[in-house]
């Protein structure tokens, strides 16, 4: 065999997602893109703000008449870049931060990578609340560590009380992510501090520390006032990691970073170990160019009204067609619960009609489908009759 057994394997966990997709482009070709409705992926399709482009062609033509301007930086990135991060999260979180506190890396996915090389020792336990995207377990599995998955409550709200059970000598992090992917869930700021609580109660208790890792790449797309917690404000070991993927829909640029609470223990020891694994992963250092741009974008977003717009074309045509589901806080996933315990069937049978979706057993949440809606309305308003003709075959 060309490949590993472990590759091959996690070929098939992961192919549901690829399947889909590669099934929506067959069915595009037969059928024509206008009479496909591609709710797999969760690529952005609203544009950019107006400044990136700006920003972009300003910073472009810096670097044309600065010598340098492509070479190496120190790994955590552009000083400047991550001063003008960390003020903007001062001023955001009610906390004091500097440049120290903030790494750059290659998005969310390769900050993830770097904090759990930084952290893990083979065997190291995460905790993960269901339903989770699912790169989780290769990102977990790239380091060594154990994941441990925990139930949320009916409605994703998370359940401390499981959380707490699932705590050993082990634990090295608690992984959560809000607004959720699959969910759309925002935990609130009662859970948050809760498990900030537990935190610092079960790492007195078994004499180690506990950090915390909030994910946070839609953290700027949330409805109807809700607003996400600071997990940097309430939990001491906290670090957050996020991208400007969806909040500038730029998910192709690969630029994000590390955010450190102030008051982790041993913070600077924690800063090297994040910068060498920066280093020795490959990732070497954040793209110079995207630094430069979204150092000067703080506090500049993709205009939210176009998800939530989105979100409400959606949640109105499948309520009226039957289904059961939780309204998402934010993010632009959809997580229905499916009429038959066979989410993978339903989802075939949507496929007939011509509607991709990806089964909710691949993120841990069987018995449902996850529907991405960041999509042209057009696919949401089309789709409608194909939705409501397999739930009316299912009811």
């Amino acid at each position: 065999m060309a490949i590993s057994r472990k590759i091959e394997g996690f070929m098939s966990k992961s192919s549901w997602i690829r399947r889909m997709f590669e099934d929506g482009i067959k069915l595009k070709e037969q059928y024509g893109a206008e009479n496909v409705f591609d709710f797999s992926l969760g690529n952005p399709n609203v544009d950019p703000p107006d400044r990136f482009r700006e920003l972009l062609a300003e910073v472009v033509g810096e670097c044309e008449c600065t010598p340098g301007a492509h070479m190496y930086m120190p790994n955590v990135g552009y000083a400047d870049t991550r001063s003008e991060i960390a003020a903007h999260l001062s001023c955001e979180h009610a906390l004091v931060l500097s440049a120290e506190h903030i790494i750059m890396t290659c998005g969310a996915g390769g900050a993830l990578n770097v904090v759990f090389k930084t952290l893990f020792d083979p065997g190291d336990e995460i905790i993960i609340p269901k339903p989770f995207f699912a790169e989780y377990t290769f990102y977990v599995d790239n380091h060594d560590g154990v994941p441990v998955f925990v139930e949320t409550n009916e409605d994703f709200s998370l359940n401390l009380d499981a959380i707490e059970r699932a705590i050993t000598g082990r634990t090295k992090v608690i992984l959560i992510n809000s607004p959720n992917n699959p969910t759309g869930k925002v935990y609130d700021q009662a859970s948050i501090e809760g498990l900030s609580a537990l935190i610092e109660e079960k790492g007195r208790e078994f004499g180690t520390e506990i950090y915390l890792v909030s994910d946070e790449p839609y953290s700027t797309i949330a409805y109807d006032g809700i607003t996400v917690p600071s997990v940097l404000k309430a939990c001491r070991n906290s670090l957050v990691v996020t991208s400007y993927s969806k909040s500038l829909s730029v998910p192709g640029e690969r630029i994000g970073y590390i955010a450190l609470g102030p008051e982790i223990a041993d913070i600077e020891r924690l800063i090297g170990g994040l910068t060498l694994s920066n280093r020795i992963l490959g990732f070497v250092n954040a793209p110079a160019l995207m630094q430069r741009v979204v150092g000067r974008m703080q506090g500049v977003y993709v205009d939210v009204e176009h998800y939530r717009r989105k979100r409400e074309l959606l949640c109105d045509g499948l309520w009226e067609a039957g289904f059961d589901f939780e309204r998402p806080d934010g993010a632009f996933y959809l997580f229905p619960r499916t009429p038959i315990a066979d989410d993978v069937e339903f989802v075939r049978a949507l496929q007939k009609k011509n509607i991709l979706v990806v089964p909710g057993s691949g993120f841990g949440g069987p018995g449902h489908i996850r529907i991405c809606y960041c999509v042209d309305d057009t696919t949401i308003v089309n789709s409608m009759e194909g939705f409501a003709a397999v739930m009316e075959e299912y009811r």
